[in-house]
């Protein structure tokens, strides 16, 4: 298994604060938004006498929950359709394993989640890169490119969106392309929706479990981390309308006993009891930050990317040779007034080696200020490297 990129540089900014240095960590999807109140009330008022070991599948109250909060955007889906995980790392893991044998094949789309890798080192599944490009904001390439790995080997086609690390939305057009794709070869569509709920500029998420004619090929994983600040709470969720692949994924929950019980009394408050508000508010907090990177990065030379159009993250081409040389040489070697900054290296969001050496991945998780002052530091960090370094 790899090493996280966005992890495998903590040792160097946890010396750099020990030296007396500030650091803004955007390398990690941690939101800084409270976690609502209405979660921990839920999860004190819910306090056993025994903390004991619930359903495999997750408590009723939980699964019924989340079916309820698909209903609100017209997705049908019944609460036997929710199997309850530890975190959307977990679903994943478990998708793949509920689809694939040992040396099978998942086609997806670089760049991608990295920790993808290591879910599909777990299972004993290869995962298949499809290079998607910058220069299109990383929307997906032709049929034929993507059909052209398809082998005797591939179960599923692995998709994100909005995604991570790109902030790319997948289109309806694009996803009707791949509902085609696996109904012609019988495959499966692993859908990581986590992002759902971050679509920009007044856009909409199509989620896979509305695309008609393959509802029994469709898995969909997700999590409460992103969406309600709980990324510590391990809560997740996988949702398949197939039978088979329920019974399997039942298996598999059984075998790790259950996912946290208490936790999921506070999820299940805040999936039946946040407004349109709640969300509304959430959404503007991060396109906000969206545009804050967007100015703020607009007129440094040699810097491509295009808007992100969901999800909070952006993957960006520097003009230096080595993306990770960059990231780990902020960390070490440079401080503005007492202060650095954090980033992600892409090239371990990338399968292919050699791809995404001179790309950094930037969470936009602070507040606006933070976010100006974190990339005004990076900027300087960039002109003193180009200067110096390279």
């Amino acid at each position: 298994m790899q090493a996280s990129p966005i992890r495998k540089l903590v040792p160097y900014a946890n010396a750099a604060k020990a030296a007396g240095t500030s650091v803004y960590h955007l390398n990690i999807g941690q939101p800084d938004i409270p976690t609502p109140e209405g979660y921990w009330n839920a999860l004190k008022k819910s306090m056993p006498e025994v903390l004991a070991y619930g359903p495999s599948q997750g408590l009723p109250v939980l699964r019924k929950a989340i079916a309820t909060y698909y209903s609100r955007s017209g997705i049908s889906i019944d609460e036997d359709d929710v199997i309850i995980t530890t975190g959307g790392s977990e679903a994943v893991y478990f998708a793949f394993m509920a689809t694939c044998d040992h040396g099978d094949e998942v086609i997806c789309f670089e760049p991608f989640y990295t920790n993808y890798n290591g879910f599909a080192s777990m299972a004993g599944v290869n995962l298949v890169p499809v290079t998607s490009s910058v220069e299109n904001g990383f929307h997906l390439p032709d049929t034929k490119e993507i059909e052209s790995k398809i082998t005797e080997k591939t179960r599923a086609i692995l998709i994100c969106s909005p995604n991570n690390p790109t902030g790319t939305v997948l289109s309806p057009e694009e996803l009707q392309t791949l509902s085609a794709i696996v109904s012609k070869h019988d495959l499966y569509l692993l859908s990581d929706e986590v992002y759902r709920d971050f679509v920009f500029d007044g856009g909409s998420h199509l989620s896979t479990l509305e695309l008609l004619g393959i509802e029994d090929r469709v898995i969909v994983m997700d999590s409460i981390s992103k969406r309600f600040s709980s990324c510590g709470a391990r809560l997740g969720n996988l949702i398949s309308r197939n039978k088979a692949v329920l019974d399997a994924v039942l298996k598999l929950g059984q075998a790790r006993l259950c996912p946290p019980t208490l936790a999921q009394y506070g999820a299940a408050w805040i999936y039946h009891h946040l407004s349109e508000d709640y969300y509304g508010s959430l959404l503007k907090t991060y396109q906000n930050r969206r545009d804050v990177l967007m100015e703020e990065l607009a007129d440094v030379e040699g810097i491509f990317f295009l808007k992100p159009e969901g999800a909070f993250y952006a993957t960006i081409k520097l003009p230096v040779k080595d993306a990770e040389k960059f990231a780990l040489w902020m960390l070490t070697d440079f401080q503005y007034n007492g202060e650095t900054t954090m980033v992600s290296p892409a090239a371990g969001f990338y399968a292919t080696p050699g791809l995404g050496v001179d790309q950094i991945r930037i969470a936009y998780v602070l507040s606006d200020e933070r976010m100006r002052r974190a990339l005004k530091i990076l900027k300087e960090g960039l002109k003193v490297y180009l200067n110096t370094v390279e």
